[in-house]
């Protein structure tokens, strides 16, 4: 589905991509970990063209993306729930779902919102709610629903359990299982790197701006490096 060659990405004089090299199958849950600054999220903003690389290429669903515009990378079928939530606090969240999907038809913003609530019975409890009163989990259930709304074909998630409570990192992760399984490709970026990799088909592992590790989710979480550096294990 998605293809990341080589991908050098340079702030100024910081060297903060250096060849990175990553694929996407149809149909999995892909995991990108690392400590802060490994350049996780750099590799996010090269795929939605709000950073362009110096070198390197990013192919999507067969044709390459690199230089497109974000808002032509969106409607191709690729959506983003941020790091940070950025949800707008002062519409509710029926309005914050229906901005998601701006570039759908009523009807299929009806569907929409029908399927998300159904992945998420919270948001439909409060639909009418502004947003900015929302508890932090259920703030980060309104921004990847909203990333939902527009049906895409691959859904980048930052960092989705940030700064939540376990109960509800657990039911987070419930609905990404539930999203891939109902047939959505994730890409996601998370330092809790066992909820990460426990759900991932295939990870990666970054460190300064370079892959260092891949391998199936399992196999990520038995290697040495891995429980060493980020399972605090020796």
């Amino acid at each position: 589905m998605l293809r990341a060659e080589d991908l050098h990405v340079y702030y100024g004089g910081i060297h903060a991509l250096k060849g990175i090299s990553l694929r996407i199958d149809l149909g999995r849950i892909v995991s990108l970990i690392g400590a802060n600054g490994a350049g996780k999220t750099t590799v996010f903003r090269v795929i939605v063209g709000l950073v362009k690389p110096r070198s390197g290429a990013v192919h999507f669903m067969g044709g390459e993306i690199t230089r497109l515009s974000t808002h032509t990378i969106i409607q191709r079928g690729i959506a983003v729930s941020p790091e940070g939530r950025r949800i707008f606090g002062n519409l509710t969240v029926m309005e914050n779902l229906e901005l998601g999907a701006y570039n759908r038809t009523f009807a299929e913003s009806k569907s929409g919102v029908e399927w998300v609530f159904s992945i998420f019975p919270r948001l439909s409890e409060r639909q009418a709610q502004l947003a900015g009163t929302l508890s932090g989990g259920e703030q980060q259930m309104l921004a990847f629903a909203r990333a939902l709304m527009s049906r895409p074909k691959l859904v980048l998630l930052d960092e989705p359990s940030l700064g939540l409570a376990p109960l509800m990192v657990q039911e987070v992760f419930r609905a990404i299982e539930q999203i891939n399984r109902e047939g959505t490709t994730i890409l996601l970026i998370e330092q809790n790197a066992v909820a990460a990799l426990s759900i991932a088909h295939y990870g990666y592992v970054l460190e300064t701006g370079a892959v260092v590790l891949e391998g199936t989710g399992m196999e990520l979480l038995k290697d040495e490096r891995v429980r060493k550096a980020y399972l605090g294990e020796e």
